[in-house]
């Protein structure tokens, strides 16, 4: 870790991180999921919560993808998406659901200050994010695809947009 330059779980606990939250809808696969907490480990992401059927750690099938980022990354369990995405904007967060809408804005369109909090809300693998949430969000973001299929994996979806929040933050330095 140390020729990484890599901090330890306490330190990154202690180091600031960008205000964005990782919602998860329904959730279905465990990899999925594990993958998205260390991704939000590396471009440190505040919090990610996890809703419906989306497991919780600690879980085996979690970990072999999280690689110990659930211990990293704060996280809870919130039953009812609706529920959490109406408490983070009472707290100020502006909400998004990342899905293929109309009217959605492509993701190299969006406009961010790095400092404003923000929720992002990523749905199941096969329903995507439920239309009630997608209601409740201010937009929604769309990833820009160009080849024959029309969907992304989670995690990698995940990743992108986690990687443009990121991105976007460093920028405003």
């Amino acid at each position: 870790m140390e020729e990484l330059h890599r901090m330890d779980v306490n330190a990154y606990k202690q180091c600031p991180k960008i205000p964005v939250v990782i919602v998860l809808d329904n959730i279905r696969s465990m990899n999925n999921i594990g993958s998205v907490f260390r991704t939000a480990d590396a471009f440190k992401i505040e919090k990610i919560i996890l809703c419906g059927i989306t497991a919780t750690p600690p879980h085996k099938d979690i970990e072999k993808t999280a690689l110990g980022a659930t211990l990293s990354v704060e996280w809870e369990y919130i039953p009812d998406t609706v529920t959490a995405v109406q408490t983070l904007q009472q707290k100020g967060y502006t909400t998004y659901a990342i899905e293929q809408v109309e009217q959605s804005t492509l993701l190299q369109h969006l406009q961010w200050d790095g400092h404003t909090p923000v929720a992002l809300v990523f749905g199941n693998e096969v329903m995507g994010v439920d239309q009630e949430v997608i209601d409740l969000c201010r937009q929604a973001i769309e990833i820009p695809q160009f080849g024959t299929k029309h969907s992304l994996n989670i995690s990698v979806s995940a990743g992108i947009v986690m990687w443009h929040f990121c991105y976007l933050s460093l920028l405003q330095k």
